[in-house]
């Protein structure tokens, strides 16, 4: 593809001489026949030494490169050059005969079910979807139109996914929620008779696991992406346009709102809400409700100020404590002095 034909096709202001590219990388690793981006300015000193063959950045930026390709939002325009390349996984098409498709599924016009996957009895599956090799689809599931169901995923009986999914490899969508009582010192199973619906547009990482609901259902709201080794359990609730990162726990009956972001290991206890457009940071520890609009982190939350805060004073702690043991002494010398000169007064 040449320069221009990509400034065309993206809609970007191109400035420089146009030629062939075949690629994309960074602009360290960027060569000649590749182009690069540079969204965050603290990488700029990477532009004058980039062997890229144009850069997609910021007007401000633009005669800092031979070639530029003029962005608002230099990220996204590199992510949208990026699927003009992306090489699509799979290129097995039709079902396979190694495949075990019950006679009572159905499935849609189009769909495409590799070696060795399974689709139990009554299944649904919508047109279009894909269903790859080790992949379990069990009885009564349904699984909308134009999904991608990745090599060993697995979705349980009873399970509905919606339109448009990415279940990624060996994300397990349905397994029985963590449910036990002690009765008489002994632990007793709870029945896990509920079940999990994923709307539409929803992407599940490789090796994350959502319980099925002890009754009714827990729920992904539409356009939620959820990243790797992510913990839902039973009867969470999570909205619209969620980004859940990688090793994120949501313990059960737990709701969070639209728009939220949790991001990577980031604990919430059961029973607990967490409002809309609420940004949580790393590693933090959610023990109480949180407000919609809130921003911030650690453990217990703090709101985004207090966090940074304290994080600036954690590692000057122990010199902290050394001065206030120091004035802790002067302080009571200073006490013994004043109770001798009082002794010592007529």
């Amino acid at each position: 593809m040449k320069l221009s034909e990509l400034a065309s096709t993206l809609g970007l202001e191109f400035a420089g001489a146009d030629c062939e590219f075949t690629g994309l990388n960074t602009l360290e690793n960027a060569t000649e026949t590749e182009v690069s981006f540079l969204a965050n300015p603290k990488y700029a000193h990477f532009l004058p030494q980039t062997r890229a063959a144009a850069v997609i950045v910021a007007r401000e930026f633009a005669d800092s490169v031979q070639n530029a390709l003029v962005s608002e939002n230099p990220y996204f325009d590199f992510a949208r050059a990026g699927a003009l390349f992306d090489r699509k996984q799979g290129l097995f098409q039709g079902i396979s005969p190694l495949a075990s498709v019950d006679a009572t599924a159905e499935l849609g016009e189009h769909c495409t079910v590799y070696p060795h996957a399974y689709i139990g009895p009554h299944a649904h599956v919508g047109k279009n979807t894909e269903i790859f090799a080790g992949a379990y689809v069990g009885e009564h599931a349904v699984v909308g139109e134009n999904c991608r169901i990745l090599p060993n995923a697995v979705i349980m009986a009873g399970i509905v996914v919606g339109n448009g999914c990415v279940i990624k490899p060996g994300a397990v969508l349905g397994t029985d929620g963590f449910g036990y009582v002690l009765v008489g010192g002994e632990m007793q199973k709870i029945p896990q008779i509920g079940t999990v619906n994923i709307a539409d547009g929803v992407h599940i990482g490789a090796n994350t696991c959502i319980d099925k609901a002890t009754l009714g259902a827990t729920t992904v709201g539409k356009n939620t992406k959820i990243d790797n080794l992510v913990q839902l359990g039973h009867n969470v609730q999570v909205g619209e346009n969620c980004f859940i990162i990688s090793q994120v726990g949501v313990a059960g009956s737990a709701r969070i709102g639209n728009r939220a972001t949790l991001a990577g290991q980031v604990g919430v206890a059961g029973h607990l809400s967490i409002g809309d457009d609420v940004t949580i940071g790393p590693q933090s520890g959610i023990a109480k409700d949180i407000p919609a609009g809130s921003k911030g982190g650690g453990s217990p939350f703090m709101p985004e100020q207090t966090f940074m805060r304290s994080m600036i004073l954690a590692p000057r702690l122990p010199e902290i404590f050394q001065r206030v043991k120091r004035l802790e002494k002067e302080l009571e010398d200073l006490k013994k002095l004043v109770r001798n000169d009082t002794k010592e007064m007529p």
